[in-house]
């Protein structure tokens, strides 16, 4: 297993779990934010098995071939693997708690990586800073 401050991202990193997919988008506890083209939807958990846990969803509305829902998928994961240490370092500060977020894209036209990252990068830093509030 590797450490959660490693620039990997493994299968305990992955949100898996039909139970929390369905308490994150059916319940009052989590929150949204945006940044064209993405939308983060995130909930604290009080599970201490993983700091924080994702998924990536694009829609089959925006991109009817699955090469392309891949590429988006692949894209925004990398950007996650690569600056996920902007959340690792608030919720370490916090003893106890989880994180669980989706990513979901809104666009229908794919995007440059280096634009998705820097999206990605401003939904992460902003989360940070509301998790460091509350």
């Amino acid at each position: 297993m590797a450490e959660p401050g490693a620039m990997t991202f493994g299968k305990e990193e992955r949100l898996c779990s039909k139970t929390l997919i369905e308490k994150l988008f059916h319940r009052e506890g989590s929150r949204s934010m945006a940044a064209f083209p993405l939308r983060l939807v995130y909930m604290k958990t009080d599970s201490p098995e993983h700091a924080a846990q994702m998924l990536v969803s694009v829609p089959k509305r925006c991109f009817k071939r699955a090469v392309k829902r891949n590429r988006v998928k692949r894209q925004v994961r990398e950007a996650y693997r690569k600056n996920k240490s902007i959340l690792y370092d608030k919720l370490g500060q916090q003893e106890g708690t989880g994180l669980v977020m989706a990513f979901i894209w809104l666009d229908d036209k794919l995007w440059d990586t280096q634009k998705v990252e820097t999206k990605v990068v401003n939904l992460m830093q902003r989360l940070a800073e509301k998790l460091e509030s509350r």
